[in-house]
């Protein structure tokens, strides 16, 4: 295949004019008639839409040979216009008449009566579907369990606000257990979550049947706080016996499954039940083994699930996915997928491995056609908490949207590196002898952590291995802290093992953080993105986008043609559901879009040194810079620095780097993932019937390229794929640094400088004083945590320390500190 810098070769050869000559000869082909348009996996055909807020996929079950598939709005536990759909093999989508709409996520197959439970609908093996009406059961569905007494004739549906209903399979017929808390305000407008009267927390996410309990989880709190802050107690996971309510642990909870899944589990009094959730320090994973919960810690790829009042998450699960008698089961959390064991129980422990990085919000999955599908969250009208001022006042789509995403069986392996990283105490006191619980240990090539001694003593921090996942711990090394002092320690590949814990010498305040890095093998731009323009071409076509209101169902482009020095108005195109794009005469959409969507300009600063960002509560934080071309468009406004493309979580895309940014309520630019670099000359970015469309087109080199759409007229062009084909741009890099040639005074910090997720770093350290400087090199791997001393670095007058990080060097920021006031530069060149 050829590559991005053959076809830039050709386009140098053939000259700037060639573009526009080309332009108007290579209008994009829909694909042959009879088979659905479809790009990275998606069919936009198939996305739909609601009336409300949100559009979300709840649930994902392939059924009597057809898929099924139910859509929810934000926060409608009476009903709404979302529906059940039912697509069939050949891809063609029904919408059921039946359908109530509401927020459901719930979905169960009822072996005994042959029927799949999915939202409010029974469905039978011939694809009738019975309808439990909301004015008798009324709630946000979130889950259906097996019975605890009656398992073949009744099933427990569980609402959102701790609504309990036991319902028969056969007439449907309800019984209130406990009513769905909304009830309590019928004549007020339901917008937040409402505060159950059974359990602490709010939002609830799982349930499920086993081992004499009825296990139901949360993951919000229902307080003002739980808006602004992340890392507030919230969530709960509890159990049911029948009669009393138990609060297991006081956590952030989501899925709750079985090896049985959505079957239930077939041996109930024995079989294990499982747990996922977080808290502000990891992911958690809990299992009920013989009545006895036992916890673990993983850690996050990403922090954008983050947020105490648990909006942020939709549906993460654990669900099977191998071919029939092939048990694999997958696991979604905190943006990795995951390998999860069948076996997965407290005596065998082993197992779990993180697969990929992902950026798409997935709210439910499954085998289909022997391949995978993922049912979406894409694109919010809402946005809900997640404004921010560097994107401007920009609106959301007119129309909430998502889809379905078809994948081949083996994509968990193939889009981002596994970087992740987590804490057992976080600046937490620490009784002597005080034992964390187990952290993964298995799974990654570089392993290291952070210990940061508060205390007022020396304190020895013995790590334990458990090998094999069996509860037998052995000692792996013994490290001492002096008070106030941190240190890094770096694991061997000959340090093994399942899991790792940290039993504390002496009380103290202490932080422990592990720090893990996946391999990072990824090339330049994949030949997908051929078209896109470069960042020093003169000319591109661009366009701001919009997603439509009012049910036409069409993404809006204001299309501009962008030189060196600005954009000149073409006129107004849309791009409908076959990916056909023409100009339409709608001179009032046009108008809105030009004011409602335009590209702010100086959000970012770009100086000398680095992208200096200064977030919503006044915190500053520094990014590295690109290529110089990028700096221009992005003070100016002739390139998007910031959109949600996938709800409740920002695209931030600055100096040729695509991040992945978190709420502010998700602690936002603190917890900033770079996915990759490029040296692209992107205009704009949107979401669309879930695709991620971009403007900034050389139709020159787009030729073939199907990912590349151009309009018949050949005056406006789009890319379009998916956001997770993000990755396939290129592994992160860039330069820069807090100063450059920057007067700096005596003990005082640098602005932190992003060093996470980059490979290859070298750091150049030098200053203009005449005596020697000593510079501490701090690090910060948590976001919100403390920093650590790593190391100090003298440098002489007139001289350049260079320093390259190891491979074993792991934390999401940087610091610099100067011991003598003076005229200094800390220059990082990440490749």
């Amino acid at each position: 295949m050829p590559t991005h810098s053959d076809f830039a070769r050709l386009r140098r050869l053939l000259g700037p004019a060639a573009l526009w000559l080309t332009l108007s000869c290579a209008p994009h082909e829909p694909q042959q008639a009879g088979r659905p348009v479809s790009l990275s996996g998606v069919y936009p055909h198939l996305a739909y839409y609601n009336d409300e807020g949100e559009c979300g996929t709840g649930a994902v079950v392939p059924w009597a040979g057809r898929l099924w598939v139910v859509t929810y709005g934000p926060h409608l536990p009476n009903g709404s216009s979302d529906k059940l759909y039912e697509i069939t093999p050949d891809l063609q989508p029904v919408v059921r008449p039946e359908s109530t709409g509401g927020t459901p996520a719930n979905r169960m197959i009822h072996r005994e009566s042959n029927q799949l439970f999915i939202g409010p609908y029974a469905v039978d093996a011939q694809r009738n579907v019975r309808v439990i009406p909301y004015r008798a059961a009324p709630g946000r569905y979130t889950g259906v369990a097996r019975h605890l007494t009656d398992p073949a004739g009744k099933v427990y549906v569980a609402t959102m606000e701790e609504g309990f209903y036991e319902v028969d399979v056969k007439t449907l017929g309800t019984r209130t257990l406990y009513p769905d808390a909304n009830g309590r305000h019928p004549d007020e407008e339901i917008s937040v979550s409402q505060p159950g009267s059974l359990l602490p927390g709010a939002h609830g996410k799982g349930v499920y049947a086993g081992q004499g309990a009825l296990v139901y989880s949360n993951n919000g709190e229902a307080s003002p706080e739980a808006l602004r802050q992340f890392d507030i107690e919230s969530g709960a996971l509890a159990e049911w016996n029948g009669k009393d309510w138990k609060v297991v642990r006081r956590s952030q909870f989501v899925e709750v499954t079985g090896p049985g899944g959505l079957y239930g589990n077939p041996n109930p009094a024995t079989d294990p039940i499982w747990a996922t959730g977080w808290d502000h320090k990891s992911v958690v994973v809990g299992v009920r083994d013989g009545g006895t919960w036992s916890f673990y810690r993983l850690p996050k790829a990403s922090h954008s699930y983050d947020g105490a009042h648990g909006w942020n998450t939709e549906w993460p699960r654990i669900r099977d996915v191998g071919p029939a008698g092939k048990p694999d089961y997958l696991m979604t959390m905190h943006g990795m997928f995951w390998r999860f064991p069948g076996t997965f129980s407290a005596a065998r422990s082993g197992g779990i491995r993180p697969r990929s990085a992902y950026l798409k919000v997935i709210g439910d999955f499954a085998r289909w056609n022997d391949g995978l599908v993922f049912g979406c969250d894409d694109s919010a009208q809402k946005e809900f908490l997640n404004k921010r001022k560097v994107k401007g006042d920009i609106e959301g789509p007119g129309q909430s949207n998502s889809n379905l995403w078809f994948t081949p069986a083996g994509l968990p392996d193939q889009l981002g590196p596994t970087t992740a990283e987590g804490a057992v105490w976080l600046a937490e006191p620490v009784p002597a002898g005080g034992t964390s619980e187990p952290f993964l240990f298995a799974g990654w090539p570089r392993r290291s952590a952070w210990i940061k001694n508060d205390g007022r003593a020396k304190v020895d921090f013995s790590f334990q291995a458990d090998a094999r996942g069996t509860g037998n711990w052995q000692a792996l090394r013994t490290v001492s802290v002096e008070p106030g002092g941190a240190v890094q320690v770096a694991f061997s590949p000959a340090e093994i093992g399942e899991w790792v814990r940290v039993v504390a010498g002496a009380p103290t305040v202490a932080t422990v953080h592990f720090s893990y890095a996946g391999e990072e093998k990824r090339p330049a731009a994949d030949g997908m993105f051929r078209g896109l323009a470069e960042v020093t071409d003169p000319r591109a076509v661009g366009g701001l986008l919009y997603g439509l209101g009012d049910n036409r169902r069409a993404l809006g482009i204001a299309v501009q043609h962008l030189d060196g020095t600005g954009a000149a108005p073409v006129g107004y195109y849309e791009l409908d559901a076959n990916l056909r794009l023409a100009p339409k005469n709608d001179p009032e959409t046009l108008a809105f879009i030009n004011g409602k969507f335009a590209i702010p300009q100086n959000v970012v600063t770009v100086d000398a040194s680095s992208v200096l960002v200064v977030d919503d509560r006044g915190r500053r934080w520094r990014l590295p810079l690109g290529p110089e071309a990028f700096a221009g468009q992005v003070q100016s406004g002739m390139a998007r620095v910031a959109r949600e493309v996938a709800t409740e979580r920002d695209l931030f895309h600055c100096m040729g780097t695509f991040y992945e940014l978190p709420a502010e309520n998700a602690d936002g630019f603190a917890k900033i993932r770079p996915v990759s670099s490029h040296g692209f000359r992107i205009h704009d970015y949107a979401s669309y019937r879930g695709l991620l469309v971009m403007t900034g087109i050389d139709p020159a080199a787009a030729a073939g390229n199907p990912h590349v759409i151009v309009s018949e007229d050949g005056k406006a062009a789009v890319w379009a794929g998916v956001i997770d084909d993000l990755w396939k741009l290129g592994k992160p890099t860039g330069r820069g640094g807090p100063w450059k040639n920057t007067a700096v005074k005596a003990n005082e910090p640098s602005d932190p400088y992003l060093i996470g997720f980059y490979e290859e770093r070298t750091l150049a350290l030098s200053h203009a004083g005449k005596q020697p400087v000593t510079f501490r090199v701090e690090a910060e791997p948590v976001g919100h945590g403390p920093w650590m001393l790593y190391r100090e670095i003298t440098v002489a007058p007139g001289q350049t320390v260079d320093f390259a990080f190891p491979d074993t060097f792991q934390a999401r920021w940087v610091r610099f500190v100067a011991d003598a006031p003076t005229v200094a530069t800390a220059w990082l060149t990440y490749r």
